[in-house]
Formats: structure tokens, C-alpha cells, sequence
């Protein structure tokens, strides 16, 4: 035992011992890079084969959509009177252009269903209003106006019921945009979040689609598109385009330009989406405070009619009273 502890304790042991764990040691150290790089590219590798697959099964689940809803019905051809009224008229050439298409998605309208249905009321809403004024002046209405008047001012209801498709468009539009306004913020963020994890921007737009489907459907709805673009188009620059096209909103808009720019350039994603989430969050509460500002001047009508009659009612009238009993 006195020679084993001898042997360990001596310097030339000591010595071998120390050297041998610097030469481990120095190996390690030169051996260390060489398996950081076998581990990146291998952890790349795998994540490229998981997009690919991420890709597939997201096509399937759409295309397993469109056939469960009754074989993709938005984008089959309509058929019927409205159809023929549209081909014998030869609306196409009048009112199919890209301007209105534009309208369509933004309201939340795909396909040629939608389109043949708006071009066949732009045609049939005027003589449509046109003889409900009629008879509702001349039979249901007791106005004192010579029939002549009457046949003008339905002439007048015809001329805005041509417009009434472009208001109706137009309402639909604006209630989809400040759905898609007010849940955008939160789905940058969760999209930053996503994108900083090491999701991809396919992965990414998939996740937020499902998440924020409690806050806002069409914001939900227009990112399972964009991220099904993001799957089957050539340039991903289309996709982000699209998505700001059919949105129509300024603040969509510049971050599909940031993101289109940071594929372009190869600048981090994840702050492009901080500086506009941050920014549409900015927007969002400016906005908040312009509808504050806005309260006492519309305010102001409602206290002087309910508010103050009362309010000189409970001050005056004791006095009043006093008053007229004193006399």
C-alpha cells in the first residue's frame, strides 16, 4: 500500500499523468469544431426533410379540405340563370377586370361564383329597386305626388341601385378589414416567436393560421392561404405580395415588403417582424386615441338634449319650489 501511494505521489507519475490529460485535452479542443460543423450540417439536413414533409402533409390537408367542401365549390364554374344572363350579356368584357377581382378578395369573395354573382346585380339591381319604388309609391305608400314624381324618384332609386353592389362590396371589405386591423399585431408577434424558435416562414404562417383563428377568422383564413402559396409557388415573393393585395391594408402591406425584402437581401426575418410588429402595435393604439379625442365633441349633443335639462331640473327646481310656496 506505502508503494502504490509512493508510485502515485511521485513526480515523474505526476508528470506522465498531467501531460496525458493537456494531450486529451488539446485533442478535444482541435476535435470540437469538427463535430460542430457534422452537427450543423446534419441538424440542417433534418430540417430540411422535415419541411419538405411539413409541405406535403399541409398540400394534402388542403387539398382533403376543397374535396370535404363539396370539391372546392368557390372555384367551380357557376352554373345557372344567373350564368346565362352574364354569357348572353356579355358582362365579362364590361365589368371583369383585375380592379374588381381586387375588390372580391378583399371582401372575402373567391372564385367565379362571387364574380358572376356581382356582375349579374350590377346589371339587375337597378330595374330591380327601380320597380320596388314603383310600387311602393304608386300602391303601398300614400304620398301626395303627381305620378309623374313618382315615376322620377324611382327612376332615381333605379340610379343607385347601380351602385348598391360597390356599397355592399364596399361594407365588406372594410368589416374584414378591421377584423384582420385589430388581430394583425398579435399575429406578428406570434410570428416572431415562431420564426425565433426555428420554425420556418411556411411553418410559421401554419402556426399563427390556427392560433389566432379565436381572434380574427379572416386574418386565420388569408394566412392558410398565404402559407399554402408559400408552399406550391415558384417565387415567395408572390405569396407575400398576394397577401397584402388581398388584405388591402397599409401596415399588412409594409410587412409583407420587409419580409419580401429580407428574402431578397438575406436579412433576419425575426427583426424585420419585431420593427413592424412593434409598429403596428404603435398603429393600433394611435388609432385608440383618435376614438378617445373624438368622444367629447360627439358627446357634446347628448348632454346638452338628456344631461343638462335634468341637471338644471335638480338644482333649480328646489329653489323653484320654494319660491312659489313662499308666495
Amino acid at each position: 500500500m506505502q508503494e502504490f501511494v509512493n508510485t502515485v505521489m511521485s513526480p515523474a507519475f505526476l508528470a506522465t499523468l498531467f501531460g496525458g490529460i493537456a494531450a486529451f485535452a488539446t485533442a478535444l479542443s482541435l476535435m470540437m469544431p469538427m463535430l460542430a460543423r457534422d452537427r450543423m450540417s446534419q441538424r440542417m439536413k433534418d430540417m430540411a426533410i422535415e419541411r419538405d414533409k411539413m409541405r406535403t402533409a399541409r398540400i394534402a390537408e388542403l387539398a382533403a379540405k376543397d374535396r370535404a367542401n363539396n370539391q372546392a365549390k368557390l372555384r367551380q364554374a357557376p352554373k345557372g340563370f344567373m350564368q346565362q344572363i352574364v354569357d348572353k350579356l356579355d358582362l365579362r368584357s364590361q365589368f371583369d377586370n383585375e380592379e374588381v377581382r381586387n375588390k372580391l378578395k378583399m371582401a372575402g369573395l373567391r372564385g367565379q361564383a362571387p364574380l358572376v354573382t356581382y356582375m349579374f346585380f350590377r346589371v339587375a339591381a337597378p330595374p330591380i329597386v327601380f320597380v320596388v319604388a314603383l310600387v311602393y309609391l304608386f300602391f303601398l305608400g300614400n304620398f301626395d305626388y303627381t305620378p309623374m314624381m313618382k315615376v322620377m324618384i324611382s327612376i332615381g332609386a333605379g340610379f343607385v341601385g347601380f351602385y348598391l353592389p360597390n356599397v355592399f362590396l364596399e361594407n365588406l371589405a372594410q368589416k374584414r378589414q378591421q377584423s384582420i386591423k385589430q388581430a394583425f399585431p398579435d399575429s406578428l408577434d406570434m410570428l416572431l416567436i415562431c420564426v425565433q424558435s426555428g420554425m420556418s416562414v411556411e411553418a410559421a404562417f401554419g402556426k399563427v393560421s390556427k392560433e389566432i383563428a379565436m381572434q380574427s377568422l379572416e386574418l386565420s383564413e388569408e394566412l392558410t392561404l398565404t402559407t399554402a402559396e408559400l408552399s406550391y409557388l415558384q417565387e415567395r415573393r408572390m405569396a407575400f405580395e398576394n397577401l397584402g393585395k388581398r388584405t388591402g391594408l397599409p401596415g399588412v402591406k409594409a410587412v409583407t415588403t420587409a419580409l419580401i425584402q429580407a428574402e431578397r437581401y438575406g436579412t433576419p426575418v425575426g427583426q424585420a417582424l419585431r420593427v413592424m410588429a412593434k409598429e403596428n402595435r404603435d398603429i393600433r393604439m394611435s388609432e385608440a386615441e383618435k376614438k378617445a379625442a373624438a368622444l367629447p365633441p360627439k358627446l357634446t349633443v347628448p348632454m346638452i338634449i338628456f344631461f343638462l335639462p335634468v341637471l338644471f331640473v335638480v338644482i333649480l327646481g328646489p329653489a323653484a319650489i320654494r319660491f312659489w310656496g313662499y308666495e
